[in-house]
């Protein structure tokens, strides 16, 4: 029996694959289609997101293949700059094609020892109080002891379960493809900042090989989303908006997307989870739609390896709910709400002004830009330390950084007192000693995800706090391997 079946390649399950494997949990990975999408349906990693690479020791590798850019002008393409000093070591956005990112995480999840098994298509779903047995479109099954669906918007697994996916249907659609142009560059661009002064959904623009990438408003709503629009219809639209279609041909592919909203009504019945676009659907405005799901594996992963291993508290598997339900539900709002002064009607048009002259002012700025880049998610733990639930920026330790503790996906105790101790959890937790870290508290108990579980500086409490999400003391504690402490040492 496979430990974990997750369905659905993108970048979702591959992030959850791999972090599955970082404890040791079997997984496998199916996917219907036979190769890998060539739509670049996102373009980049917002501040969260790279976060979570660099706790992984990923982030080098994304780098390489990515470009960075400013954070400003995220929210509704309204163009101001970031705010100052924003609580991250990583004040940009990393531009990076999707199937450069799909191919990255599929890089690591399969090298962790990850299967990843292509044409491989769910049709039928059952479980029972041992585990899920998953129906194949060639008549096989698999026995798996839990199965997360991540497997989009129009998600097999959400449907077989009959979970409900209530929302707003969608009002209006956009097309959105890459294709060669025949005008030259100079002309496309000169209109393209024209048109854009009034049509925020439009846009034309090379990503490379002389291929451009065409953002414009459909003339409806379609019927069947999934089916491709036309080159004709690209053409068309293209003309209704510029005057002219820029000589278009020879698309690479076509799509199209709605602003409809819709979100799960849960994320979790009995062995079968759902994650990304699978458990929430909204229009891409601001760029979170990649982001989520990829926070949403980081969140899930190492609870769903906690109850795999036998060491998961109770409940702690229904706290991925808890959490990410209520996160996903604030993007539909915050999109649903750039979409609106995305229009040209005269009212949105006027609200979008006054946005812009409130985003002068810093406070604005900096909470609009902390919502799209997920910097603002706390978690509900309870009363207790202003940094309870929030995630924990990477600060400098005497050796490293702390973001270096935390490529194995364990628990992190950043103890400043040099008196604590994890004793009992050392399978689970890591301990790091640090006279002098920026953290301005005696001690931080981090779960796997980077958010903060404890603080404070008495044993007893920290016990607490280790029981609460990391199971009961006790097991075999796992033998020390280079940096499971850093020794106290002056900060560079």
């Amino acid at each position: 029996m496979i430990d974990v079946l997750v369905v659905g390649a993108g970048p979702t399950g591959l992030m959850l694959a791999g972090e599955l494997r970082l404890h040791g949990v079997r997984v496998r990975v199916l996917d219907k289609e036979t190769e890998p999408t060539r739509v670049v349906r996102s373009l980049g990693l917002h501040v969260r997101s790279i976060e979570v690479m660099d706790q992984r020791g990923l982030l080098e590798r994304f780098l390489a293949h990515g470009r960075r850019h400013p954070v400003g002008g995220s929210f509704a393409a309204i163009d101001k700059p970031a705010p100052r000093e924003l609580d991250t070591a990583h004040g940009y956005v990393l531009g990076i094609p999707q199937p450069t990112t799909e191919r990255l995480l599929a890089e690591r999840a399969t090298g962790l020892g990850a299967e990843l098994a292509r044409g491989c298509e769910l049709v039928a779903l059952g479980q029972d109080d041992e585990g899920v047995t998953a129906g194949l479109a060639d008549g096989s099954r698999l026995r798996s002891r839990y199965l997360v669906g991540c497997d989009g918007g129009r998600s097999t697994v959400r449907g077989l379960l009959g979970v409900g996916f209530p929302g707003e249907p969608s009002g209006t659609d956009t097309l959105i493809g890459e294709m060669r142009v025949s005008a030259d560059r100079e002309t496309v661009a000169a209109l393209v900042t024209e048109i854009r002064r009034t049509h925020k959904r439009f846009g034309v623009g090379p990503v490379g090989d002389d291929v451009y990438r065409v953002v414009v408003p459909a003339d409806g709503v379609a019927e069947d989303r999934s089916a491709p629009p036309a080159l004709a219809e690209f053409k068309r639209q293209l003309r209704a908006c510029a005057g002219t279609d820029f000589g278009v041909h020879s698309p690479r592919w076509l799509s199209r997307f709605g602003d409809g909203t819709r979100l799960a009504e849960r994320y979790r019945t009995g062995r079968v989870l759902l994650a990304g676009d699978a458990a929430h659907t909204h229009p891409p405005v601001g760029g979170q739609g990649l982001n989520l799901g990829v926070q949403d594996a980081f969140n899930l992963g190492w609870k769903l390896a906690a109850e795999v291993n036998g060491w998961a508290p109770g409940g702690l598997l229904d706290t991925y709910h808890a959490e990410r339900h209520p996160v996903a539900a604030d993007v539909l709002e915050n999109t649903r709400a750039q979409m609106e002064l995305l229009s040209t009607g005269p009212g949105p048009r006027a609200v979008r002004r006054l946005l812009a002259e409130l985003m002068r002012f810093e406070d604005v700025s900096r909470h609009l830009t902390e919502k799209v880049t997920a910097l603002d998610v706390r978690y509900d733990f309870g009363a207790g330390h202003a940094l309870l639930g929030r995630r924990m920026r990477d600060v400098e330790l005497g050796r490293g950084r702390l973001y270096d503790r935390m490529h194995s996906g364990r628990g992190l105790l950043l103890d400043r007192t040099g008196r604590l101790s994890v004793t009992g959890w050392s399978d689970r937790v890591d301990h790091v000693v640090d006279e002098d870290p920026e953290a301005a508290v005696p001690a931080l108990l981090l779960r796997p995800d980077g958010h903060v579980a404890w603080a404070g500086d008495g044993q007893r409490e920290l016990d607490e706090g280790l029981a609460r999400w990391f199971g009961a003391a006790g097991g075999r504690p796992a033998p020390h391997g280079p940096g499971d402490t850093v020794t106290p040492g002056a900060r560079r």
